[in-house]
């Protein structure tokens, strides 16, 4: 309680000395986008420079941008004005993963059905896992539920998580977390388990760690990127048509 106290005042002073000019400047909704691209850039350069995982473009990002809001004071609301420029790319961005699927297309057609296999079986062990260690763990009932679609994209998580009684807002958070942790220790994981194929290594990512996983793939090459995309949509369709189905027999 003290410590939250001390971080308010210490917070508040440094908002109250900010120039009125200078707060508006922060408050623009162009210089906040600049402020997110610019964080992102130089995460990738920090990775770059140290080789350190966690040095993650999105997690320091997410970090620099935090930090900035706290200390500025500038709210979330004026923040997401500018936000929504960088959400409207989001779609065609997401359009734009069918290019290097598209390029591996007679690839994964030789593979097809080795990979349907994979995605299934890599659907039902994420949901019975999360599962069962939460249950082992004393979860209740209702977290349990906001769990069971924790690597799948955030609109069908959510989806997902309603049909079956869970809390969204919830899978929501959690989505995001698994998506960081397996982007900055996903492929460091698989090099002690000695997995070492582009399309292993992508189809796990895509299916662990939904969108966030592809964005770290698509930096690794453009053959990680298309399996981490074909990992992704498999699972999310899995995930949608099978968990309500799984959870009433392990929950």
């Amino acid at each position: 309680m003290t410590d939250t106290l001390l971080q308010s005042s210490v917070l508040a002073i440094i908002q109250s000395n900010i120039p009125d000019t200078l707060k508006n400047y922060f408050s623009n909704e162009f210089f906040l986008i600049a402020l997110t691209f610019g964080s992102y850039f130089l995460g990738k350069l920090l990775r770059r420079r140290t080789g350190w995982v966690v040095m993650n473009p999105i997690l320091v990002a997410i970090v620099v941008v935090i930090a900035f809001l706290e200390l500025t004071g500038v709210s979330y609301e004026t923040y997401n004005e500018g936000g929504h420029m960088i959400e409207f790319w989001l779609r065609p961005a997401v359009v734009a993963l069918g290019v290097p699927l598209y390029m591996q297309l007679e690839k994964i057609k030789k593979d097809f059905v080795p990979i349907l296999i994979s995605e299934l079986a890599g659907c039902v062990v994420g949901v019975v896992s999360v599962v069962y260690i939460a249950k082992k763990m004393g979860a209740s009932h209702e977290v349990i539920l906001s769990l069971a679609s924790k690597s799948v994209t955030t609109p069908i998580a959510m989806e997902v998580t309603k049909a079956v009684g869970g809390i969204p807002s919830l899978t929501a958070a959690v989505v995001v977390s698994v998506g960081l942790l397996c982007a900055v220790c996903g492929y460091k994981t698989m090099g002690f388990a000695r997995v070492r194929t582009p399309k292993a290594q992508g189809l796990s990512m895509g299916t662990a760690a939904h969108a966030l996983g592809t964005a770290t793939s698509m930096d690794v090459s453009n053959v990680h990127g298309a399996y981490a995309s074909l990992g992704l949509t498999l699972n999310g369709i899995f995930t949608a048509l099978l968990t309500p189905s799984i959870i009433p027999l392990i929950c």
